[in-house]
């Protein structure tokens, strides 16, 4: 994951990534990159990054102030269309990399090997 981390931190000064889980790898990468980080989960995660328990199903749109990206790693797909739906809330591009063989119809992004989607705010 670290090319992900890579292509957001050389594009997005503000991200927020849902669903974080016990893989905190990236969201710290980015923070030690100098990234604003925001995560969320709908339990307690151990992280150094800025967190809020929330449910990307009826997120609190307030946590999400001034992000610039949404992102989501290994998300179920039952789950693809409410992040998507909250980048469009606020605003947002939309990166989610999903489990190998899950399938999006957003733009494919094949940077350094790892393989993601990704919707500009424009086209959400």
């Amino acid at each position: 994951m670290l090319p992900l981390a890579e292509f957001i931190a050389q594009r997005y000064k503000r991200v927020a990534e849902i669903g974080i889980g016990n893989n905190v790898a990236v969201a710290e990468l980015l923070k030690s990159k100098g990234v604003s980080v925001i995560a969320t989960d709908v339990r307690k995660v151990k992280t150094s990054v800025e967190f809020y328990i929330d449910d990307i199903i009826n997120p609190r749109l307030e946590i999400y102030r001034g992000v610039e990206l949404v992102y989501s790693i290994r998300p179920p797909p039952e789950l693809f269309s409410a992040i998507r739906r909250l980048s469009k809330l606020i605003n947002a591009d939309c990166i989610i990399k999903p489990l190998y063989g899950d399938f999006c119809d957003g733009k494919l992004i094949n940077y350094k090997g790892v393989n993601f989607y990704l919707w500009r705010r424009s086209n959400i």
